[in-house]
């Protein structure tokens, strides 16, 4: 299987925010900004295997500033880590206030992708070629992601298990 560079499968995607995305005091709602990471993350995870995939986890969202109707949402989107059959899909959300043109970092997420056969079992998913010194630092920190999240399902597995590790 041939490796593929991080820019291979990257993608921005826009989003004119309407009254229908947001509540009654015109802030977008949380759930419509995870739906469009969640999208832009397995167009990239997609991309890079050329098969179906599935999303496993999402870690830690922050929102970190409202986005308003008017607002166009940018997402931005590459993928970090590949595993066997996983991928670590990091997403960055931006808020432009198209009158004003005053952008603002808005929330940022990571998300893991299993790549599947045509059975819907998982499979492998091409090398990652990392090319830059940021793509190198972001594999590095997908890498320690992974590590914590190992360790917290071995946890969570000996509690459900009723083990005193818990």
């Amino acid at each position: 299987m041939e490796a593929k560079t991080v820019a291979n499968s990257s993608v921005i995607m826009r989003h004119m925010v309407s009254q229908q995305d947001a509540n009654l005091a015109g802030i977008m709602h949380g759930g419509v900004v995870m739906k469009h990471i969640d999208d832009a993350a397995g167009v990239v995870a997609i991309k890079h295997t050329g098969s179906n995939v599935v999303t496993a986890s999402i870690d830690r969202l922050d929102f970190h500033h409202p986005v308003l109707i008017g607002n166009l949402l940018t997402i931005k989107a590459c993928i970090n880590m590949v595993g066997k059959s996983s991928m670590e899909i990091g997403v960055r959300v931006e808020a432009e206030d198209i009158i004003s043109q005053k952008i603002r970092h808005t929330a940022s997420a990571y998300l893991t992708f299993v790549a599947l056969d045509e059975n819907n079992r998982p499979s492998s998913a091409p090398p990652l070629e990392i090319l830059t010194t940021d793509e190198k630092r972001r594999n590095r920190e997908a890498m320690d992601r992974k590590q914590v999240r190992l360790a917290e399902k071995t946890k969570e597995k000996a509690c459900r298990e009723n083990k005193p590790t818990c």
